[in-house]
């Protein structure tokens, strides 16, 4: 019985949670232990995504974040200069990933990581790929 109640408790929390507005910038950082990032940064079999390469120098932030917010329960949460981070909710239990975006002479960083939880069960680098997708259909990126 406690342990239900527990779980109605964290799911009552976990649904009313709303996205941060005021976030720092991990766009260069690494990811932590745990297994719930990826990062075009990262060294760490685990963790790594390969290069985005942006065929254009003078493609804008802009631009991608708006591909990026055609993802599944994403929107874009900050655009400044050359970087966007995007918010992605999950449908059910309404967890918020932040999928962060920034330009780098003719790379894009990219970094997707959950804010809660231990695992993501593969839903950052799905993301990650989705996006990867959307930009090369675009032209926007090369393999």
């Amino acid at each position: 019985m406690k342990i239900i109640s527990i779980f109605s408790i964290l799911l009552t929390l976990t649904a009313c949670s709303k996205g941060i507005d005021n976030m720092t910038d991990k766009s260069k950082m690494m990811c932590a232990d745990k297994p719930n990032c990826i990062s075009t940064l990262e060294t760490r079999a685990d963790f790594s995504a390969a290069p985005f390469t942006l065929n254009n120098p003078d493609t804008e932030i802009e631009s991608i974040a708006q591909i990026a917010e055609q993802l599944k329960g994403a929107k874009i949460a900050v655009i400044k200069e050359n970087y966007a981070r995007i918010e992605s909710t999950s449908t059910v239990f309404r967890f918020v990933d932040d999928l962060e975006l920034r330009i780098e002479g003719n790379n894009l960083i990219v970094r997707s990581e959950s804010r809660t939880g231990h695992s993501d069960f593969g839903v950052n680098k799905k993301r990650v790929e989705q996006l990867r997708a959307m930009l090369l259909e675009q032209n926007i990126i090369s393999q």
